[in-house]
């Protein structure tokens, strides 16, 4: 793409407030007073406020994005903050998408917040992401990033991508139809799921908090890029931080030859590995005499739990499966992961099955 071909149209005056707010991003080559009113007229959407989402929804509100969207159904936990630092300590508790907006309302109240307080599914996205010119995924499971990845696509979307994991991190960005030709998604970098047994998540491998700061950064910036049109978009490589070494490298991406269009959005869930074996029940369909257990952190209960269930968090029940007595029905928010501790109790011979779709779909 060539300097300037920005996919917002220049529609907007700017006040003389924005003209100030926006002064030294105004004195950039190549962006300018044109670069800085396309910025105004963007319309972005940020999947998570976690600890992603908080660097990029920061930047895309200081540095004047009109209309931001933020998709998160969590609420701030206290565990947060060392990382998701849109979020004050205040407001532990808080729907992370009211604290995520609160926050960009200090920074500059002109910059219109859309709160999608809700789990993203294959049922809403596409309606979501239709109403955004562009998508950047701060989620941290594979579900997710190949839902929010196959809706880009089908919609053509381009589409900002990042991961972290201890002290390393990726980013890039997708687009399906891009005006110069390439066509790249998430799929040409994974094409299939990894074995979700084997998938560690950050609060059981940790995760260095500046690192997501500087991934989030990255994707940030690469959103600006792509709304005004400036400088050449990580469209086709990978560029991957390697934090304890103090590196940076970057791989190519190409599209694969065997990689078939997105026509439709699946079931993510299943389409990630949950085995076609597992019975994922719907909620009036649990058997009389099992157990039902809600894997969701204690915090997560205070907004709303299933009558008659007991808690026991992902965390403990992981650490000694043995230890619940089966049968059981676990259930969680979405339904992942309350699979994968369906799988581990499988494992040790435990009788285990998760609710279809969580407490979300109730």
């Amino acid at each position: 793409m060539t300097e300037n071909e920005g996919m917002a149209a220049t529609t907007d005056r700017l006040t003389g407030e924005q003209l100030e707010r926006g002064a030294r991003t105004i004195a950039l080559p190549g962006i300018g007073v044109v670069g800085q009113t396309r910025l105004r007229s963007a319309r972005v959407l940020v999947i998570g406020a976690g600890g992603l989402g908080s660097p990029v929804l920061q930047y895309l509100a200081a540095a004047g994005v009109g209309t931001i969207g933020i998709v998160d159904f969590d609420v701030v936990d206290l565990s947060n903050l060392q990382r998701q630092v849109i979020h004050a300590g205040s407001a532990v508790g808080e729907p992370k998408t009211l604290s995520a907006a609160r926050s960009i309302a200090a920074l500059d109240p002109s910059v219109a917040t859309v709160q999608h307080d809700i789990t993203l599914t294959a049922a809403n996205a596409l309606q979501l992401f239709a109403d955004y010119d562009l998508i950047v995924d701060g989620s941290d499971n594979f579900a997710t990033r190949y839902l929010a990845n196959d809706a880009a696509a089908l919609l053509h979307k381009p589409y900002v991508w990042g991961s972290v994991l201890r002290f390393d991190g990726q980013v890039t960005v997708f687009w399906e139809g891009a005006p110069d030709g390439r066509s790249i998604d998430y799929r040409d970098l994974h094409p299939t799921p990894p074995d979700p047994t084997g998938v560690l998540s950050c609060s059981e491998a940790g995760v260095l908090g500046s690192v997501c700061g500087t991934i989030g950064s990255m994707m940030a910036t690469e959103a600006i890029k792509l709304a005004t049109g400036v400088g050449e978009p990580l469209l086709g490589r990978v560029q991957i931080l390697d934090a304890l070494a103090g590196s940076w490298s970057e791989i190519a991406l190409r599209r694969s030859p065997t990689r078939v269009p997105v026509s439709e959005l699946v079931d993510y869930e299943e389409f990630c590995g949950v085995p076609v074996f597992d019975p994922r029940l719907e909620v009036d369909e649990i058997p009389t005499g099992w157990r039902l257990v809600d894997v969701r952190e204690p915090y997560e209960r205070e907004r709303g739990h299933l009558d008659g269930d007991e808690s026991v968090p992902l965390g403990v029940l992981l650490a000694s499966p043995g230890d619940l007595a089966g049968p059981v029905v676990l259930y969680c928010a979405s339904g992942a992961r309350s699979n994968r501790a369906a799988q581990a109790l499988r494992a040790v011979g435990i009788e285990a099955v998760s609710l279809r779709g969580g407490l979300s779909a109730r």
